[in-house]
């Protein structure tokens, strides 16, 4: 690689393989590492090992060697992990799912070669299949274990993913919708991204999934996938067509890639799309930018704009807190106020299709009673899951005067069943 400087870098962490792959500003496109010296083998096995002659860990390729010939305890694989939240022992310890994370993510970045991989990496974006409350916890713990900030790593499930890879491409492969086949074995899922361009911003989204189970014998496998083709693709244009998983062979796919390629749609198969599309995530949301006026829709997004009416620099203002359009695990915000003449917070909250803005008030039980503009509070609001979240108010005093009573106010909250509530 000829990168050795504020990289990017995308790592696929897959129920089964995990890949690696950095952003070449030279060539202007995401390269894949491979997982084999002197081999083009960009798939390892999540795996991790821990070698007891070294007392340290390996991962991938290594961890299985280790663990076969070397008397290393092969610990799992890394994604089936990172989905439960009880310790592993290890070696006689116990080990948190983060921990082992931690240690995973050390050794597949070393595929870079690059020396102080933190110091020398502006964004590292993790992907998987999907991302629940407990791996997205795990996955940022392990983030900062491994030395990363938070500004220094960001998290998208696989439709994320491939939103970015497929808006990553040449625009004729995107203009109009773009189909996507993932196989895993016999069975065959199929997703519709579609592009209203009519909208402001334009809105993407993937459409739910469709599955189908093939026959293993070819003939009747290569029938039954061409009558599925027939029947997500219909008669409607797209302008390209992603092929992911184990399971798809144009050996056995005569027919089906007959009808694939109809209408000159562009037809493409590989199975780095995954990491790559975190790649491409990270230089846009960082430096390009090219997506700015674009909205990927999922379950995971924030849709509630959040802030509060005050005073800002002497004059009444709106103050943002969180926007709507982020993904929920990246939705925090934090700052100081001073009360003024009241003793609860409230927040205005807008909803999308509510015409009417919520005002929505959290009550400081316990405030001391000092003058008023004399009690100063940090406030902390972080998403927890797609829809809850958490505020975390800490009374911080107001100097010597009037010393911090150290009490803290936590609320778990839902802002769109909220019912409208008035400051008195």
């Amino acid at each position: 690689m000829n990168e050795i400087r504020d990289l990017i870098i995308g790592i696929d962490i897959g129920k089964e393989y995990t890949q690696i792959c950095y952003y070449d500003r030279k060539a202007e496109e995401a390269r894949s590492l491979s997982m084999k010296v002197g081999a083009s083998q960009y798939e390892a096995p999540g795996c991790i090992c821990y070698r007891t002659d070294h007392g340290d860990y390996c991962v991938g390729l290594e961890a299985e060697y280790f663990a076969r010939e070397k008397g290393g305890i092969m610990i799992g694989n890394i994604y089936d992990i990172c989905q439960k939240e009880e310790k592993i022992q290890v070696a006689g310890e116990e080990k948190e799912p983060a921990e082992l994370l931690a240690h995973f993510l050390r050794g597949i970045l070393k595929f870079l070669g690059i020396q102080d991989i933190v110091k020398n990496t502006r964004c590292l974006c993790i992907t998987s299949p999907e991302l629940n409350t407990l791996q997205v916890r795990n996955y940022q713990k392990a983030c900062s274990l491994a030395g990363f900030s938070r500004e220094k790593y960001m998290l998208m499930d696989y439709g994320e993913s491939f939103y970015y890879y497929a808006l990553g491409q040449k625009r004729e492969t995107w203009n109009r919708s773009v189909g996507w086949y993932a196989f895993a074995g016999n069975t065959v899922t199929f997703r519709k991204l579609t592009i209203n361009g009519s909208s402001r911003p334009v809105l993407v989204k993937l459409e739910d999934p469709v599955s189908t189970k093939l026959e293993p014998e070819d003939e009747i496998r290569d029938v039954e996938f061409y009558r599925f083709i027939s029947k997500t693709l219909g008669k409607e244009l797209f302008s390209s067509v992603q092929i992911t998983g184990e399971g798809f062979d144009q050996q056995w796919a005569q027919q089906s890639v007959k009808l694939l390629c109809h209408q000159g749609r562009k037809v493409f198969y590989g199975n780095n799309l995954f990491a790559k599309g975190a790649c491409i995530a990270g230089k846009d949301r960082l430096e390009d930018k090219k997506l700015k006026g674009y909205r990927y829709l999922s379950d995971s997004l924030v849709t509630a704009d959040v802030g509060m009416d005050m005073r800002v620099m002497g004059s009444p203002a709106y103050y943002p807190l969180i926007e709507s359009g982020s993904n929920w695990y990246e939705c925090s915000a934090s700052c100081e106020l001073i009360l003024d003449d009241t003793s609860e917070l409230v927040f205005v909250v807008s909803i999308p299709e509510e015409t009417e803005k919520k005002r929505v008030a959290m009550a400081l039980e316990g405030l001391p009673k000092r003058p008023n503009r004399t009690s100063r509070l940090s406030l902390t609001l972080k998403y927890v899951s797609p829809r809850d979240c958490e505020i975390t108010v800490e009374d911080l005093g107001f100097g010597e005067m009037y010393p911090s009573s150290g009490k803290i106010w936590r609320e778990l909250v839902r802002w769109d069943e909220q019912e409208e509530r008035k400051q008195e």
